[in-house]
């Protein structure tokens, strides 16, 4: 198959990898300086060069902020049959987009990345393919997802966006809370060292992205849960309650288990 990746950064450059030893794949990008690392592809700067390539399938990896800008730029050079893909954390504006066009599209959603997940070992990883995608979409990124060794799991455009606020947001706002009253330790214990991990990774990531999955319309009720729990621990310890502690830390680990 002829496979165009929009996009060259983590996650465009990781499917250029996984895909190109079997398909006939190309990678577009309009800074050239993040073509430099990609090989066994074709290499793209200018959209117009995507009419000869004539892709099968696209697969857009480009920053959130871009995804819709970036199918927007290719649309006029690829053929009627060519399955449009997103691999977007948030699908907020896609599912209309789709539905304005005619060609086939399937969304999914990696729930992994560079920064945090061993890509040699993606076992304990999840992918979300979304219930309204196209047939043949649905097969391909099936197929692949499971060849990685991905848990795979169908959900409505409604119900991933949904299930992100919950699963990436509560984390996200989590860290970014304690990063942002965080101050430098001299001798840190390994529960301050492991969260300061996961705060450089998450930091790391683009702010559009970032910006994007907390501004995503089911966080605030999530968020709404996090200062109701943040309210009921500090009653507990301002007044020193054993009892009320004991029965806090039960819940919390019948949570967990």
């Amino acid at each position: 198959m002829r496979i165009l990746i929009i996009g060259a950064g983590k996650m465009g450059s990781f499917f250029a990898d996984v895909l190109s030893f079997e398909h006939e794949v190309a990678v577009l990008d309009i800074d050239p300086k993040k073509l430099r690392f990609i090989y066994n592809t074709q290499r793209m700067t200018n959209p117009e060069e995507v009419r000869d390539f004539a892709p099968e399938l696209v697969i857009n990896a480009a920053t959130l902020k871009y995804t819709i800008d970036a199918f927007h730029s290719v649309l006029p050079y690829l053929p009627e049959t060519c399955i449009l893909s997103d691999i977007a954390s948030v699908k907020t504006g896609l599912e209309g987009f789709y539905r304005e066009r005619t060609r086939p599209f399937v969304s999914t959603h990696p729930m992994f990345g560079p920064t945090f997940a061993s890509l040699s070992d993606l076992s304990t990883q999840s992918a979300i393919i979304i219930k309204e995608s196209s047939h043949l979409g649905k097969v391909f990124f099936l197929d692949l997802y499971r060849r990685l060794k991905l848990n795979v799991f169908e959900y409505s455009f409604r119900e991933h966006d949904e299930t992100i606020a919950y699963s990436l947001s509560i984390p996200f706002a989590s860290t970014l809370v304690f990063a942002s009253i965080m101050k430098h330790q001299d001798a840190p214990g390994t529960t301050f060292k492991r969260h300061m991990t996961i705060a450089q990774g998450l930091l790391s990531e683009d702010d559009f992205l970032l910006t994007e999955i907390l501004f995503n319309p089911y966080t605030p009720n999530q968020l709404a849960k996090i200062r109701e729990k943040l309210k009921e621990l500090l009653a507990i310890v301002e007044k020193k309650d054993s009892e009320a502690m004991k029965s806090f830390l039960t819940e919390v680990r019948k949570n967990i288990e």
